[in-house]
């Protein structure tokens, strides 16, 4: 059952404290509670749940969606979370209780609902509001600080300036403005690094489980098939153990687990027509399937002496993952959601989230119209690197009047070679911001490791460290420009990243 609480908003002086005082309206939390729309999205959050009378009452979207804020923002398990929660004031008045309470507000077991509840669109759309409000409050400041400039000039504008935008005025089209910065980046998950040989042995080993799940009705009954688990075992540390094994050996050696894999898996089909699959849990027939798909890939790259194939499974726990190669020097390959981000004034937008390795270059024109349907024209210029400036992408850019970062097709004369290696320094340092965006979210807020196990859960939680991003960009700004307006100072915050 779930109760609307729309407009129930709780007031800083109105949040009672048992041990006196009140809460301070310039305290962050605070500030960020009156800076989320909470209410925005609380019809998707309800009917993400049974409609019934009866049960206990869940938990408001504020309470989901601000504890989940709080663990990217601060970097916390489940656990932690809740504890967090239940020692600090500030935190009970963010999640949208009424007064400090001693006892948890709820289970770290509900972290996982909230989670699954509030999926990536919904937080999306949500982080896509906040960060469209707070851009169209800052152009009306600049509209605001023209009209100041435009007063205190009494000089009448020029023919030139008349005709320029008379010629403005004609087109149907509104004129390209504000820069767009384009890049994609890897958000790593959780996981052991994936070798053939020890995915193999942890199927094997998980196989010889279910064997042993499926056979105990027949104990006693039936003799249990062999399943040589010593021996695999012995075959798998004798080569796991080595430094570096040679090639020749290592691939001996997963012919072997390759051959215990595909035993294991036919003993499995035989006992289940005696014993019901029924037996095994849910995580142990999802188990069942996924290494069923893994023995066929390995088999096939066995066969072929190949070293890729398509869909590759590198995790049996999260067989969502896909390996995301990216050339980097720390690490070649990543395994986790390839993410493509765009950046305008600096707030975070996602524009495609996929666990499989796509070309980010072949996103940058649904990325433009994406910023047209926000801002109602094109932008003038779109920052990206070398992958997004293919053919396709410059003949776009040229049709919607959009200049693309990166030297122009064929070989310059000498003035503009000169015009264009200044434009592309400039560009160069002005897409800098985006790389650093990337380098905030991995350090700071949780995206250089994902500790969600589902695709659902880990997509949400992608979604939401783009959120903390922004609302902690737009926390610093309005600290920043109410002590600069009303203090004539500048400072920096000491929880400010």
């Amino acid at each position: 059952m779930y109760k609307m609480t729309e407009n129930q908003l709780v007031l800083p002086e109105d949040f009672f404290l048992p041990f006196g005082g009140k809460l301070n309206k310039e305290n962050r939390w605070v500030v960020l509670a009156n800076l989320i729309p909470w209410w925005q999205f609380e019809e998707a959050y309800a009917n993400t749940m049974k409609r019934s009378s009866r049960g206990q009452q869940a938990f408001s979207v504020r309470m989901a969606l601000g504890a989940l804020y709080i663990q990217q923002r601060k970097g916390l398990s489940d656990r932690d979370t809740v504890e967090e929660i239940t020692e600090n004031p500030y935190l009970q008045y963010f999640i949208g209780l009424p007064e400090f309470q001693e006892e948890a507000p709820f289970n770290p077991s509900m972290m996982t609902h909230f989670r699954k509840r509030l999926d990536a669109d919904m937080i999306n759309q949500l982080n896509e509001a906040i960060v469209m409000e707070e851009l169209a409050g800052q152009s009306r400041e600049d509209d605001d600080d023209q009209d100041d400039d435009s007063d205190d000039n009494d000089a009448p504008p020029s023919e030139n300036t008349s005709s320029e935008s008379a010629d403005t005025q004609s087109d149907d089209q509104p004129a390209n403005q504000g820069k767009l910065l384009l890049d994609a980046t890897c958000t790593p998950a959780d996981i052991a690094y994936p070798t053939d040989l020890g995915l193999l042995n942890e199927a094997r080993e998980k196989l010889e489980h279910i064997i042993d799940v499926l056979h105990a009705p027949h104990r006693g009954k039936k003799k249990k098939p062999r399943t040589y688990r010593q021996k695999a075992r012995k075959a798998y540390l004798s080569v796991a153990k080595q430094r570096k094994p040679k090639a020749k050996k290592m691939r001996k050696a997963i012919g072997k687990q390759l051959g215990f894999v595909e035993r294991d898996l036919k003993i499995v089909s035989s006992l289940k027509e005696e014993s019901s699959l029924s037996l095994l849990t849910r995580q142990e027939y999802k188990q069942l399937l996924v290494i069923s798909e893994l023995c066929r890939q390995q088999r096939d790259m066995y066969d072929k002496r190949s070293k890729r194939i398509d869909d590759r499974i590198v995790s049996i726990s999260q067989p969502h993952v896909r390996p995301i190669v990216r050339g980097k020097a720390k690490a070649g390959t990543e395994f986790g959601a390839k993410v493509s981000v765009s950046l305008v004034n600096g707030y975070a937008l996602m524009e495609n989230l996929d666990w499989d390795n796509y070309n980010e270059g072949t996103t940058l024109q649904e990325s433009a119209e994406r910023y047209k349907s926000r801002f109602g024209h094109y932008p003038e210029a779109i920052l990206a690197d070398q992958i997004y400036r293919n053919r396709e992408n410059r003949q776009y850019c040229k049709e919607k009047g959009i200049r693309l970062s990166g030297p122009a097709l064929g070989r310059p004369s000498k003035e503009k070679a000169q015009i264009q290696k200044q434009l592309a320094k400039q560009d160069a340092a002005e897409r800098n911001e985006i790389e650093g965006k990337f380098g905030e979210g991995k350090r700071h807020y949780g995206m250089g490791l994902i500790f969600a196990r589902l695709q659902q859960t880990s997509e949400t939680v992608i979604s939401i460290q783009l959120l903390v991003m922004n609302l902690e960009r737009r926390l610093r700004l309005l600290f920043y420009y109410f002590f600069q307006r009303f203090f004539g100072i500048s400072v920096e915050l000491k929880w400010a990243v």
